[in-house]
């Protein structure tokens, strides 16, 4: 049997090879850098609850059992936590597995999807990976633009991703304005709101998203453990009506939440302690930070995350490429973000103080030489 070209091998279907792969931040320096401040993953610089790490050294004992499949207990202590119903919610190996859950179930081929400009990457990944088209929205400002996202909706959008706050500009929208988004899309259209920073949030109009996930039938909420400190756990958690809870129970892994992460996120998030202690520190040094750029004549995105998007001059000399350069040959790992759409701008985590001051002077030399 004579075989074409396309017959010799197994090929994937039409369309997985358009999808641009994932990257993300790098996370090492150059061979002879003494100490390395890796600011390119949004990490917590306070590191894990000590409590969490106990937790997961007590389990490793016994990492010859299966998980428990439906994690309840960590469903348990995230519902006695933000006051919810476990029923209602599911846990996940990162936030990021929910959504290729939510993409993977009520996404098909021709479906549109619809996502801002500057959000997520992984939401073109998942939407294309289901075959189905992304639909991309100008932003206002760096942020998202609630009136044309709903310019954008036709009869073949099945579902609306909003980050917020965004990432990697760290703005934000205000929760009436979520609210008036809700308001104007179909019945049949899933808005998935995507709450990753919501604990850094301190503003009186942002809302992460609980309560309409709780009463509308057609909106989730998204959320993670990794910007808080268990970012090498890969906890995610996603809340919403049950019918929306039973179709993605239907496709998910049956131990897609390991052992090892489920007691580590029982205890993190009970140590609220911690939680607290991480939010202040990224109060004082993200204002401290965003005060500091702005000083060096850098233009700073205002956020209200743990990072902020640093844009660089457009002279050759001083620009983000080189910037990240010169910062990476000096031990500071910040994060390119060409592939967001900011091909001259580069974003920082809030670090430690020892990490924060020493970007700051780095720059400070940088931008004079």
């Amino acid at each position: 049997m004579t075989q074409t070209p396309d017959q010799a091998r197994p090929t994937p279907r039409a369309g997985i090879m358009d999808i641009d792969a994932y990257v993300p931040g790098k996370s090492t320096a150059p061979a002879g850098v003494a100490k390395v401040y890796k600011l390119s993953s949004n990490e917590n610089p306070l590191g894990p609850s000590p409590k969490a790490i106990e937790a997961a050294r007590e389990i490793a004992g016994k990492l010859d059992i299966y998980p428990d499949g439906t994690a309840r207990r960590l469903r348990e202590a995230i519902a006695e936590v933000h006051g919810l119903n476990a029923q209602n919610i599911i846990c996940s190996n990162g936030s990021d597995e929910i959504l290729g859950l939510l993409a993977q179930t009520y996404l098909a081929p021709g479906d549109e999807a619809v996502f801002t400009e500057h959000a997520f990457m992984v939401y073109k990944i998942y939407i294309q990976s289901a075959g189905a088209v992304p639909v991309v929205v100008k932003e206002t400002d760096e942020r998202a633009d609630i009136d044309a996202i709903l310019a954008a909706v036709t009869p073949r959008t099945k579902i609306v991703f909003l980050a917020n706050p965004n990432n990697p500009t760290g703005t934000y929208v205000p929760f009436q304005e979520v609210r008036r988004l809700h308001a104007g899309l179909p019945r049949n259209v899933l808005l998935v709101l995507d709450a990753a920073y919501a604990e850094y949030v301190r503003r009186n109009d942002y809302e992460a998203g609980i309560e309409l996930a709780g009463s509308a039938e057609n909106v989730v909420m998204t959320r993670t453990f990794s910007k808080i400190g268990l970012g090498g756990a890969r906890i995610g958690w996603m809340y919403g009506p049950m019918h929306i809870v039973d179709a993605i129970n239907r496709v998910r892994g049956p131990f897609n939440v390991n052992a090892t992460a489920i007691e580590a996120g029982i205890a993190a998030i009970r140590d609220r302690a911690h939680v607290e202690r991480s939010v202040a520190h990224n109060e004082t040094w993200l204002a401290w930070l965003s005060a500091e750029m702005t000083g060096l004549g850098l233009r700073v995105t205002p956020s209200v995350g743990n990072f902020l998007l640093i844009h660089f001059p457009n002279d050759q000399k001083h620009s983000a490429a080189a910037a990240d350069d010169y910062l990476t040959a000096r031990g500071y790992i910040l994060r390119r973000v060409s592939g967001y759409g900011f091909p001259n701008a580069l974003r920082m985590t809030v670090g430690t103080e020892e990490a924060n001051r020493g970007v700051v002077a780095a720059l400070t030399t940088f931008l004079k030489s």
